[in-house]
C-alpha cells in the first residue's frame, strides 16, 4: 500500500473531491427510480420469452424480494460507511481488499454494460416515433453518451436535479400508460403462448418450472441498479438518515410499478407480442394519441436511467481509482468536482458494446455484474454484522442476517440463471472479471493509496482489533 507525507495527501485528495451536501433524501429516491425506470418501458418483456408469463411473474417476485431484502443491508451498511465506493467500500470493511475490489469490479461491469443495453432500447423507440426519419443506429447510441455525459461534467448538483425531473416524467407516463391499458386488460392474452413440452409446462407455465429460473435476470431489469443510491453518499445532505430514506422509498416505488406493469402490459397486448417488443408499452396499446405520448414517455424514462448509470458508473471508478484499486488517473476530478476520466472510459466502452445491437445480451452482461455483486454485497453486510457488533449503524436493517441471507442465497441463483440464459454472454463477463482481477494480482494492490477514505475505515477496523 503507497504511504504519502501529509503534503502529498493533501494535494492527491484535493484533485479527487467530490462536491458535497448536494442531495437530500428526495434526490436520493429520485435517483434510485430514475437509475431503473427504463426497467418498466423495455427489456424486462424478453423474459417472456424464457418463462411466459407466468414464470416471469414468480421470478419477479422472488426478485423484488431479493431487492427488498438487499436495499434494507445497504441502507444500514450505507448510512454506516458513507463513502462514494458504495458496494466497495462495504466489501473492503467485510472482506479485506480482494473482496472489496471484487466487489467493486463486478459493480462496475453491471454499470458500465447497462447503459449501453438501455442505449440499444433508445434506439428502438426513437425509431419508432420517426423523428426526422432517424433510424436506429450507432449515431443514436453515439449522441445519446455524449450528451448525458456532458451533462454530468457539469456537477453532481445540476445531474442529480437534471434526473428528478426526467424520472418525475418517465412515472407520469407510466401512470397514462396505465390508464390506457387497464380497460384493454384481457386474462386471456396473459396465456397466449403454447406451452412446451418442458417438464412441468402449462399455460401459466409454458416453458415449465426451469423457465422461471431462466427469467430470473428479467425479473431484475425491473430493479437493477436501485442499489446505486449508496454510491451518492459522499454527495447526501445527512447520509444517515438520507441514505436509508432514499433507497427503500425507491425501492417502495419500483415494487409497486414492477407488478403492475408486467400484469398490464403482457394482459393489454398478450405474452406472445410482447415477449417480442422492442418498446412494450407502446405495443400495449391501440394506436392513437396516447400510444404516441407514452412512446416519448417511454424514451424520457429510458434516458433517466440511462443518465442515471452514467452517474453510478463514474463513482463506482471514482473510488476505485481514489484508492489505487484503478490507475488514478480516472479519480481526478475538474473544476466542478465531476470525475472527468470517470465519466468518459466507460462511457467509450459502453458505446463500443452498442454497436453489438444486441439490448437483450447486454441485459443478461449486466444482470451477471449485478448478481455477482449483490452475492459479495450481501455477504459483507453478514461478516460486519458478527465482526464488528459495535459499528455505529445509525439506521439497522429490519430482521438482521435473516434479511441479508435470503437475499444472498437469490443472489447465487440469479448468477447461475445468466449462464443459463445466455452462456456466452455470462462467460465473457465472467473473463473480463478475471483479467481485472489478474490486475490486482500482479499491480494495483501494490499502489493502493493509504488516505483514500475507504482505506481509511479499514485502517480504522484494523486499528480497533488491535486494541481489543
Amino acid at each position: 500500500m503507497t504511504t504519502e507525507s501529509p503534503a502529498q495527501t493533501n494535494d492527491y485528495l484535493a484533485k479527487r473531491q467530490l462536491r458535497t451536501g448536494t442531495a437530500g433524501w428526495p434526490l436520493l429516491a429520485g435517483l434510485g427510480v430514475a437509475a431503473v425506470i427504463s426497467g418498466d418501458y423495455a427489456g424486462w418483456n424478453f423474459g417472456l420469452a424464457e418463462g411466459g408469463f407466468g414464470g416471469l411473474l414468480i421470478a419477479t417476485v422472488l426478485m423484488g424480494v431479493m431487492y427488498t431484502a438487499m436495499v434494507s443491508g445497504l441502507a444500514e451498511l450505507g448510512a454506516a460507511l458513507p463513502t462514494a465506493g458504495g458496494g466497495y467500500t462495504f466489501a473492503r470493511r467485510a472482506l479485506g481488499p480482494w473482496g472489496g475490489y471484487a466487489t467493486g469490479v463486478a459493480v462496475l461491469i453491471e454499470y458500465a454494460i447497462a447503459p449501453a443495453a438501455i442505449a440499444t432500447f433508445i434506439g428502438g423507440y426513437v425509431e419508432s416515433l420517426g423523428l426526422f426519419g432517424i433510424t436506429d443506429g450507432w449515431w443514436v447510441y453515439l449522441a445519446v453518451y455524449a450528451i448525458f455525459i456532458g451533462i454530468h461534467l457539469m456537477g453532481v448538483g445540476e445531474a442529480l436535479k437534471v434526473m428528478m425531473a426526467i424520472a418525475a416524467v418517465a412515472v407520469v407516463g407510466l401512470v397514462l400508460f396505465l390508464l390506457g391499458a387497464i380497460p384493454a386488460f384481457d386474462a386471456a392474452n396473459l396465456t397466449d403462448m403454447a406451452p412446451t413440452d418442458a417438464a412441468g409446462a402449462s399455460e401459466w407455465l409454458p416453458f415449465g418450472v426451469l423457465g422461471i429460473w431462466a427469467a430470473f435476470p428479467f425479473g431484475i431489469w425491473f430493479f437493477l441498479a436501485v442499489e446505486c443510491v449508496p454510491l451518492a453518499a459522499e454527495e447526501a445532505k445527512d447520509p444517515a438518515r438520507s441514505m436509508p430514506r432514499g433507497i427503500v422509498a425507491a425501492m417502495g416505488v419500483l415494487a409497486v410499478l414492477a407488478v403492475l406493469m408486467l400484469v398490464f402490459t403482457t394482459g393489454a397486448g398478450g405474452a406472445q407480442l410482447i415477449s417480442e417488443s422492442a418498446n412494450p408499452p407502446v405495443d400495449g396499446l391501440q394506436p392513437g394519441a396516447l400510444q404516441t405520448v407514452v412512446n416519448y414517455m417511454g424514451l424520457v424514462g429510458l434516458v433517466a436511467s440511462f443518465f442515471s448509470i452514467v452517474y453510478a458508473y463514474s463513482r463506482q471508478t471514482f473510488a476505485l481509482s481514489r484508492a489505487g484499486y484503478l490507475p488514478k488517473s480516472l479519480s481526478v476530478t475538474n473544476s466542478r468536482k465531476a470525475p472527468v476520466l470517470a465519466l468518459v472510459v466507460p462511457g467509450v466502452v459502453g458505446f463500443l458494446l452498442t454497436l453489438t445491437g444486441q439490448g437483450a445480451v447486454l441485459l443478461n452482461m449486466a444482470v451477471f455484474g449485478a448478481a455477482l455483486s449483490y452475492v459479495l454485497m450481501m455477504t459483507s453486510h453478514i461478516v460486519l454484522r458478527r465482526r464488528e457488533p459495535d459499528l455505529e449503524r445509525p439506521y439497522r436493517t429490519p430482521g438482521g442476517t435473516a434479511t441479508t441471507t435470503v437475499a444472498l442465497v437469490l443472489a447465487v441463483l440469479a448468477v447461475l440463471a445468466t449462464f443459463l440464459v445466455d452462456p456466452l454472454a455470462a462467460g465473457l463477463c465472467l473473463l473480463a472479471f478475471a483479467l481485472f482481477m489478474a490486475y490486482f494480482a500482479f499491480y494495483s494492490r501494490h499502489h493502493l493509496v493509504a488516505s483514500a477514505p475507504e482505506e481509511e475505515f479499514a485502517a480504522l477496523a484494523a486499528a480497533e482489533d488491535d486494541v481489543r
